[in-house]
C-alpha cells in the first residue's frame, strides 16, 4: 500500500523477562503484513555492550548475524523468520550503541559545550535510531524493548517513547504492554495483581498501554479480564490473551482469533481492504503437527545446554522437516563427553549429525571424533562454519597423515595448520564487529552435491568467523578425495567442503540457517534431512 506516513508500535514488558515479546511483535508483524501493510520489527536492548558479538551465548543465546553484517540480539531470526523479509544493523540498537554515538559527538564538540545528559541527549539518539527505518518507507515500524518496565537500564528508552507520543501525535504511534498473569495452583486461580502494577509503573513513566497482552498458562476468566480492562485504563477488546502453545508457529493464529490486527488498527487510524490471510503459515503448521516421518539428528555442539545457542539452526529443522513432513528430533550432544569409549552409545541410532558452530577450545576433540565416526560410518553430516573446520581438521589427521593437523585458533604452534586465520584479520586487536560478516558471494562447482541442492551455481550466504581453510594444503585434501565445491570468487577462499561417495558429508563455513523462513525453508536443511531419511 502507498506510505502517507509511518506507524510506530511500541512493544513494552512487566512482570519479568522472557515474556516473549519478540514472539508477539513478529506474529504481530506476520499480521499486518498479510493485511497489506509494509512492516519491520527493531528491537532496543538496554544492556551496555555495544552488540552480542562478544557475548557468551550462555548469557545472551544466539548472536544472530544480518546481511549487511550486524551482530545482533537474536529476536531478530525471530522478525526474519516470521516476515520472510531480511533486516539490518538499523533493526537491533544497543545502550552501549547510544552512549559511544553521543561520548563520539561530544569528543568532536557537536553539542557547543553543553552539559551531555540523558534528556535530551540520549533520548534523542535513541530517536533517531527508531526513526531511522521509516526512510526505507515503512507503514509501520514495531519496536521491541528488552527487559521488563522498572528496571533502571530501560529509563532511558521507556522515557524516550513518552517523548515520541507526544510527538508523534495522535494515532501515529500505540504501546503495547506485555505482562504475565501468574497461576496459583493452591487456590486455583489467575492473579491480576502483578499487571496491575505493572501498568502503574508504566502510567507513573507517563505512558499509558493501548492494548494489554497477557501471558498465561490457563484461559483468562471473562471477569478477570474486566477487571484488568478497568484497573489497567483499556478497552475490554484490547486486553488479548496470550496462551501458552506447543510451539511458537501457533501464536499468529491464536492472536488472530482475539481480532488483535484489527485491535492495533483501529489503535493507529489505519484501514486495510483485506483480511489476514495465513493460508501458507496454517498449511506450514499442519504439515509440522502431523509428520509422517521421522528422524533423529545428533546436534554436536559446546553450548547445548542452553539450546538457544544454536535457536537457527533448531529452527531451520522445523521449516526444512515440515516441508518434507517429517518430524526432526534434536539430540542434543555436549561435545566435551565425547571420547573414542562412548562415542558409538553417544551416537547411537541417530540417522544423522550436525556439527554446530562455536569459539575456543573447548570440546574441540570430541567434535573431531565425531566427525570421523560419521565419515568412517557413512552417517549423514553437515557441518556449519567450525563443523566445516573440524571436518577439515579431522580429515588432515585421519586420512592425509597430519596427525598434529589443527586449527590455529586451538594451537598456534601447529605444524600442519590446515585451518588459518585470516590475512585480514592477523593485525586485528578488538574483538567486537570484526569478523568476517554478513553475506558474501560462493561459487559452487558445476555437477557438486551442492550445486544440485541450491540449483544455482552463484549463491549468497551470511558468515561470522575469523579462520578458514589453509589454501596450501587444497591441493592434497582434493587428491584424497575431500573436495572444495563452493569458494568465494573474489578472494578465492573455500567456502564448502563434500566427500563424494558418502550419503552425505558437507561442510559449510557460512551459515545456513540465518536464511531459514517459514516461507522459505533453506534448501541445504531440506537436503541433509532427506539424506537422514534415506539412511535409515
Amino acid at each position: 500500500m502507498s506510505k502517507k506516513n509511518t506507524k510506530y508500535i511500541f512493544v513494552t514488558g512487566g512482570v519479568t523477562s522472557s515474556l516473549g515479546k519478540g514472539i508477539v511483535s513478529a506474529s504481530l508483524g506476520l499480521l499486518l503484513k498479510s493485511r497489506g501493510f509494509n512492516v519491520t520489527i527493531q528491537k532496543l536492548d538496554p544492556y551496555i555492550n555495544i552488540d552480542p558479538g562478544t557475548l557468551n551465548p550462555y548469557e545472551h543465546g544466539e548472536c544472530y548475524v544480518t546481511e549487511d553484517g550486524a551482530e545482533t540480539d537474536l529476536d531478530l531470526g525471530h522478525y526474519e523468520r516470521y516476515l520472510d523479509a531480511p533486516t539490518s544493523q538499523n533493526n537491533n540498537v544497543t545502550t552501549g550503541k547510544i552512549y559511544q554515538t553521543v561520548i563520539e559527538k561530544e569528543r568532536k564538540g557537536d553539542f557547543l559545550g553543553k552539559t551531555v545528559q540523558v534528556i535530551p541527549h540520549i533520548t534523542n539518539e535513541i530517536k533517531r535510531r527508531i526513526k531511522i527505518l521509516s526512510k526505507q518507507n515503512y507503514d509501520i515500524i514495531i519496536t521491541e524493548i528488552g527487559g521488563t518496565v522498572g528496571d533502571i537500564e530501560s529509563l532511558p528508552y521507556i522515557e524516550t517513547v513518552r517523548q515520541l507520543k507526544w510527538e508523534l501525535g495522535e494515532k501515529n504511534s500505540m504501546v503495547i504492554h506485555l505482562t504475565l498473569l501468574p497461576y496459583l495452583a493452591s487456590s486455583g486461580e489467575l492473579k491480576t495483581k502483578p499487571s496491575q502494577h505493572s501498568v502503574r509503573q508504566l502510567m507513573e513513566s507517563g505512558i499509558m498501554a493501548d492494548v494489554l497482552v497477557c501471558r498465561t498458562e490457563h484461559k483468562i476468566p471473562k471477569d478477570q479480564r474486566a477487571k484488568l480492562a478497568q484497573f489497567c485504563n483499556v478497552p475490554l477488546e484490547n486486553v488479548i490473551e496470550c496462551k501458552d502453545m506447543e510451539t511458537i508457529y501457533e501464536v499468529p493464529m491464536y492472536l488472530q482469533k482475539q481480532n488483535f490486527d484489527d485491535v492495533v488498527l483501529k489503535e493507529l487510524d489505519l484501514k486495510s481492504e483485506k483480511d489476514a490471510d495465513l493460508k501458507d503459515w496454517k498449511s506450514f503448521l499442519k504439515k509440522f503437527q502431523n509428520p509422517k516421518k521421522t528422524v533423529e539428528i545428533a546436534l554436536v555442539g559446546k553450548y547445548v545446554s542452553l539450546q538457544d545457542s544454536y535457536i537457527s539452526i533448531a529452527e531451520a529443522f522445523k521449516h526444512a522437516g515440515a516441508d518434507l513432513e517429517t518430524e526432526v528430533k534434536v539430540r542434543w550432544v555436549y561435545s566435551g563427553d565425547v571420547t573414542e569409549e562412548n562415542i558409538k552409545d553417544t551416537l547411537k541410532g541417530v540417522n544423522g549429525i550436525l556439527v554446530a558452530p562455536g569459539f575456543g577450545d573447548r570440546g574441540i576433540e570430541g567434535k573431531v571424533l565425531t566427525a570421523k565416526y560419521a565419515r568412517e560410518n557413512k552417517i549423514p553430516m553437515l557441518g556449519i562454519c567450525l563443523g566445516m573446520q573440524i571436518m577439515t581438521i579431522e580429515f588432515a589427521r585421519n586420512v592425509l597423515g597430519h596427525t598434529k593437523a589443527n586449527s590455529m585458533e586451538f594451537d598456534t604452534a601447529t605444524p600442519d595448520p590446515v585451518i588459518s586465520i585470516m590475512e585480514e584479520q592477523k593485525n586485528v586487536i578488538d574483538k567486537g564487529g570484526t569478523m568476517r560478516l554478513g553475506a558474501w558471494k560462493c561459487a559452487l562447482k558445476n555437477g557438486s552435491r551442492l550445486n544440485e541442492i541450491y540449483g544455482s551455481k552463484n549463491i549468497s550466504e551470511r558468515h561470522r568467523h575469523r579462520y578458514e581453510f589453509n589454501n596450501d594444503y587444497l591441493q592434497e585434501f582434493e587428491k584424497n578425495g575431500f573436495l572444495a565445491t563452493g569458494t568465494n570468487p573474489e578472494t578465492g577462499l573455500v567456502e564448502a567442503l563434500e566427500l563424494p561417495g558418502h550419503p552425505f558429508y558437507v561442510g559449510v563455513q557460512y551459515h545456513p540457517e540465518y536464511k531459514s523462513t517459514v516461507a522459505t525453508p533453506h534448501p541445504l536443511f531440506r537436503a541433509f534431512i532427506k539424506a537422514c531419511e534415506t539412511s535409515k
